[in-house]
This record gives structure tokens, sequence and C-alpha cells, in this order.
């Protein structure tokens, strides 16, 4: 199709998860560098994805943010924009999007990680994949990354939202009282030497939340903590639920205001694990939707991308 315009590829960034319960053990040599996983610890996180649905939800979610996406951005009909996603441990990793979205002859590319709060060794990640598919492509074409965006009005709105909503599972004389339990992804206590960004915009992302929830009781932890044997950011979700109990709480609604979209960390950690120590304790224990596809986090990511090019234009 001719183009008056060569487009703006919009590089959607992400995890990624095994598809199967046979690709959990190649999706983990991939996690761990090429090291092999003890067959103890691939069966148990198998029994992880099997408990939840037999593979990772999270790549189907971000195809389906990706298509919404383009189609908000080309509403206006000149198809300036294409969006792909691209995965850093599984199919379509980045290096092979990237090869595709460089035969549609692109006049710039954006990377979007879809994780609000940046870090070196997470979303950082995401940006060496795309050097190295560079490099390995020998391509010239421009690319920028879009940065932080932990604190966005719309991204706290719709999380808010999403807070209200599950508040009613609750009897509705307890609601104003039950505290919501923030969330993010744990990593290594070693980022904090380095002065990675991650534990200050998680915080700026709950204190956001909080100043929008008003009096609503709140507490933050840092949940899924990975066994490589140093010390992980703290404190975990476990000792909350466990502090909550011992306060004599009778409820609890989770906020995981670190993830965007349901995977195991939300399926297995939260809907299985914590909910079941939870019981234990006497605790009622919900957890808010995730975003996912919806029409909020759609629009608050053309919004992000809006201010991104704003950015650029301005630096020109």
């Amino acid at each position: 199709m001719p183009k008056s315009k060569r487009p703006t590829a919009v590089l959607l960034m992400a995890m990624g998860g095994p598809d199967s319960l046979e690709n959990v053990e190649p999706f983990l040599l991939d996690v761990r560098g090429g090291r092999p996983t003890p067959p103890e610890l691939v069966e148990e996180i198998r029994e992880r994805y099997r408990a939840t649905g037999g593979k990772s939800p999270a790549v189907g979610i971000s195809k389906d943010v990706a298509k919404k996406l383009e189609q908000r951005l080309n509403e206006s009909g000149d198809e300036r924009y294409r969006v792909y996603v691209g995965l850093r441990h599984w199919h379509p990793f980045i290096k092979e999007t990237y090869a595709e979205l460089l035969g549609d002859e692109p006049e710039q590319i954006i990377g979007l990680c879809l994780a609000p709060q940046q870090s070196s060794l997470s979303t950082g990640a995401y940006r060496k994949k795309v050097e190295e598919a560079q490099a390995a492509l020998q391509s010239a074409c421009p690319v920028s990354y879009v940065g932080s965006w932990h604190r966005h009005p719309g991204l706290v709105a719709a999380i808010a939202e999403n807070i209200q909503q599950a508040l009613l599972k609750f009897p509705v004389e307890v609601r104003a009282t039950v505290p919501v339990l923030f969330t993010a992804h744990s990593l290594p206590e070693r980022i904090v030497a380095m002065k990675d960004p991650y534990p200050a915009e998680v915080q700026g992302t709950v204190e956001a939340m909080t100043s929008l929830l008003g009096k609503q009781p709140t507490r933050f932890a840092y949940q899924s903590q990975g066994r490589s044997g140093e010390k992980w950011l703290g404190p975990t979700v476990e000792s909350a639920v466990e502090e909550l109990a011992r306060e004599g709480h009778h409820y609890v609604l989770v906020a995981p205001i670190g993830f965007l979209c349901d995977h195991v960390e939300t399926l297995y950690d939260i809907d299985i694990e914590l909910k079941s120590l939870a019981a234990g304790l006497g605790l009622q224990l919900e957890r808010i939707p995730m975003l996912n596809d919806s029409a909020a986090l759609v629009d608050t990511l053309v919004s992000v991308l809006k201010a991104h090019e704003s950015s650029l234009c301005g630096t020109s």
C-alpha cells in the first residue's frame, strides 16, 4: 500500500511468559541466562502455570493492547503508527519483532515498556535487547524510549477506579476501613546501592494512589521475591498480611500497582498462595482486577506516547 509518509513504529516491550506447560522449562532457561533450572523448581513453576490456565496470559493481553493502541493512534485515518510487541524472555523475542518492524521501513522507533516504574534490572534490560537487535540487524533507524509514567494521572485514576469496584466485594459497613495493600514486584536489594530509580518510583505511585484514595487505609509491600540467595526488597506481602492479622483486621484488598496485566504473579502468587495464607489467618483477601487491555490503559498509553513525541519535537 503506498504511503505518503513512513510510519512511526511503537515497540511495546514486556517480559513474556510460556505459552504452554511444555515451554515452561525453555522459558526459565532464557530467564536464567542459559543456566539450567533445577528439575524440582521447573516442576514447581510448571504447577503454578497448570493451576492458572496452563500458560501465561500476559503475551495475549500485550498483543491485544498493541492492536487497540494502534487503532487509537490511527483514529485520524492517516495510519501513521504501527504497534508491535517484543518480549524479553519468550516469543516473539524483541530481536524477532525488531526484524519484523524494520521490514515496514519506519521513520523512527519508539520503545515503550509495559511497566510504569523503571529499573535497570527490568526495563533497562529491554533497552539492552533493543541495542543488541540494532547491532545484529545493522539498523540505523532512530530509536527513543518513553521514560517513567509511574505517576501518570490516567494510570492512577484507572487503578483507583478498580479499587473502588473491588471494595464492593466487602460488606458495606466495613468498606471504608478495609486496608488496601499496594504491591510491586520485588528486585534484589543491591539496586539501592546502584541508585536505581525503581524503589522511589514505586513509592511515587503509592503516594499518588494514597492521595487519590483519601481516608482509605493503605499499606505497601513487595511481592514475588526471587530465590537467588541474595537479599530482595521488602517488606514481603506475606509479612504485611500477617501484620494485618495481628492488628485484628479481617479484610484486605490487594492492589498490584507494579503490574498492568494478569500473569502468574497475580493469578498464583496473590490469588492462590497469598489468599490461602490470609484465609488461614482469618482474613478475607480480594484483589483488584488488572488493567489488562482496558480502554483506560490504552488511553493512558496514547497520552504517554503523545507526550513523548512532543518532547522529541521540543529537543529537535
